[in-house]
């Protein structure tokens, strides 16, 4: 037990009760502490200056309160942080700009609590953490790319699961039992995939999958 590495967190959301039921969905596990709340950009730079080994969990999707030139604020005046976005923010663009300014990790508020605590653990270690509906965004923006004299087919949802089973080292068959499909079909979709993506292994798709942020 005195081995035990606490994770200090500060909350920020300009809503209450959301503060109130992270802090209470955090203290179920010991390894966490809320150290501070803020309701606002101002509070939240105050406690960063007092607490800069601490995560930040925080919701840039609220005017008057947060926004995405948050984030920037907290990596120019403590670039040490990470961040941890719980948002319920479902424009695409703007998802994708606050990825761009570089958070460790993003959840919507619809993630589940097992979703919560992996976030916050693998963000505490410095690793990246994306919720599948943010995983898709990443995926469209890489596949989506105009410019293209005819634009390019983005992988299906389908294909897209099984990419990301392929990068955890799931073979055809165990990506067939999970999906239930036959293992037959697995291989026509990964035949389909390498081809849109103009790549000839499973290895390149787990390194194409680790470059592009579709898993860690």
């Amino acid at each position: 037990m005195s081995n035990m590495q606490i994770t200090p967190i500060i909350l920020a959301d300009a809503q209450y009760l959301t503060r109130l039921g992270l802090r209470h969905l955090l203290s179920q596990r010991e390894e966490f502490s809320v150290v501070a709340e803020a309701s606002d950009e101002e509070e939240l730079i105050e406690y960063l200056a007092e607490n800069p080994k601490s995560i930040v969990i925080l919701d840039y999707n609220q005017p008057g309160s947060f926004s995405y030139e948050t984030v920037l604020q907290v990596r120019t005046k403590s670039p040490g942080t990470y961040i941890l976005i719980i948002s319920s923010d479902n424009d695409k663009s703007n998802i994708y700009q606050v990825l761009e300014h570089g958070v460790n990790s993003f959840l919507t508020k619809a993630c589940d609590e097992e979703e919560i605590f992996d976030a916050v653990a693998a963000t505490a270690k410095g690793e990246r953490f994306f919720c599948s509906k943010v995983l898709d965004i990443i995926m469209e923006r890489s596949f989506g790319k105009p410019g293209e004299a005819c634009s390019p087919t983005p992988l299906t949802p389908r294909e897209i699961e099984i990419v990301r089973l392929t990068a955890k080292g799931l073979i055809a068959k165990e990506i067939a039992d999970v999906l239930n499909l036959s293992p037959h079909t697995i291989y026509t979709h990964r035949k389909n995939i390498m081809k849109k993506l103009k790549i000839n292994s499973s290895s390149e798709l787990v390194l194409y999958a680790v470059n592009n942020g579709m898993v860690e």
